[in-house]
């Protein structure tokens, strides 16, 4: 027998059911907004037993996402034959997830097959709901099966950046040879920054030497500059001395100071220190050989850093060098040159950067300056570098043994400002008593 259920009959089982579990006290259960936005949360269950339709009936929306679940569901356990039913009988109930259901009946048509059928349900999305937020999954989708049937899918052809990204993917993977000259007009259009910098990163992971060669000739001029230094970037990354050689050229007939300095990090990501070695020696302008000394550091070149300093004569530049040395690691060229250099100047430089590397490796090296340099630069150089490190102990044992009373305020002073060690904390103490 079927028992029909009126309105009271439901809200009675509606009670029964959302009322707390044997042992949960009352008013323990979910607050706030339910599932249908009002009062405590019940489940869906509970809800449809409320519904006022006629007995037994949900609403479009229940069951367009019973259907969405029971359709992800099939797809999960690759029966998309029943996939395609759910799919096809939510598009019929005309709901808010019509457009869902519009690319997942495509995306089952495709894995069934039925590439014409998959496609007429993409471009049935594409056409009825122009705002959906599956538009981006449905084009990818698109390019990609029009590519399986042996389309080929131009780039420029595309309106959006997305799905012309996509294209050029697909093309480049499946026809090189025809998608060189397709990025290539792309380059020179009126496309977007973001599509022309990828059209140059998909060049750059071609072997091709005609590949190398449209990046060369963006890299000496032939686009538009921001789009010149991305092709410098890609020409470091892609190594290989003919590109090192093209960049060489590049910079040695530009005079843009940015295109410089982006050639020299690529010179630096391409492992050439000889070209910057040369540059460091060369450049006439002050703030380029400093980027080419900056960019050696970077490459840990200590050999080469170590002979341009030797010959060099600029106070300023030396610095660069002594940073360098500092960025490269270099703790033992930094130790010589903070105890023998005979410029003062540059001594301080060395030990400041000594307090930048870490106390292990350089803070009893600096405790031997301290005592062994009588120049009170030096000396006061040599305590902010202490400092800089943290480095309570030598602080502590400097201290201890200083008889100028003014340096040995200066010490205090750091030591009242550094974070705790027990060193510091004991001998801070010691001074009350």
């Amino acid at each position: 027998m079927t028992i029909r259920c009126t309105l009271p009959c439901s809200l009675l089982i509606a009670t029964v059911l959302a009322a707390p579990a044997a042992g949960q006290p009352l008013g323990h259960g979910p607050i706030g907004p339910g599932p249908t936005g009002n009062g405590p949360g019940m489940p869906p269950v509970v809800l449809r037993s409320m519904h006022l339709g006629a007995p037994g009936e949900l609403d479009a929306d229940d069951r367009g996402d019973d259907l969405y679940n029971e359709g992800r569901e099939a797809i999960e356990e690759g029966k998309y034959e029943r996939a395609l039913d759910r799919f096809g009988r939510l598009i019929d109930l005309k709901t808010n997830r019509t457009d869902a259901a519009l690319y997942w009946k495509a995306y089952s048509l495709a894995k069934l097959g039925r590439r014409a059928d998959a496609l007429g349900a993409l471009a049935d999305l594409q056409q009825q709901f122009k705002n959906s937020g599956w538009l981006r999954e449905a084009r990818a989708l698109d390019v990609e099966l029009r590519q399986a049937s042996g389309q080929t899918i131009a780039p420029e052809g595309q309106v959006d950046d997305d799905t012309k990204l996509m294209a050029l993917h697909a093309l480049m993977q499946n026809d090189a040879e025809r998608a060189l000259p397709i990025i290539e007009r792309m380059l020179a259009g009126a496309n977007s920054p973001k599509v022309k910098d990828r059209a140059l990163f998909v060049l750059s992971q071609s072997n091709s030497a005609r590949a190398r060669e449209i990046i060369g000739n963006i890299a000496k001029g032939g686009a538009n500059p921001d789009l010149q230094l991305r092709a410098i970037k890609y020409l470091g990354m892609m190594g290989g001395s003919d590109n090192r050689q093209t960049l060489a050229d590049v910079y040695r007939t530009s005079a843009d100071p940015a295109v410089k300095r982006e050639i020299m990090r690529s010179f630096m990501i391409a492992g050439d220190r000889a070209r910057l070695l040369a540059l460091a020696k060369t450049e006439t302008a002050p703030d380029l050989r400093g980027h080419a000394v900056h960019q050696l550091g970077t490459m840990g070149a200590h050999t080469e850093l170590a002979e341009l300093y030797q010959s060099e004569a600029s106070i300023e530049v030396k610095k660069s060098i002594i940073q360098a040395m500092f960025i490269g690691g270099n703790a033992e060229k930094l130790i010589d040159l903070a105890r023998n250099e005979k410029d003062p100047q540059l001594r301080r430089v060395a030990v400041r950067n000594l307090g930048l590397m870490g106390s292990a490796r350089t803070g009893d090296a600096i405790k031997a300056i301290y005592q062994s340099d009588s120049t009170p630069e030096i000396r006061r150089e040599a305590i902010n570098a202490l400092f800089l490190q943290n480095n309570g102990r030598v602080m502590v044992e400097l201290a201890r043994a200083e008889k100028d009373p003014a340096m040995k305020k200066e010490m205090v002073a750091k030591m009242s400002v550094m974070s705790r060690s027990k060193e510091v904390t004991d001998y801070l103490l010691e001074l009350l008593k």
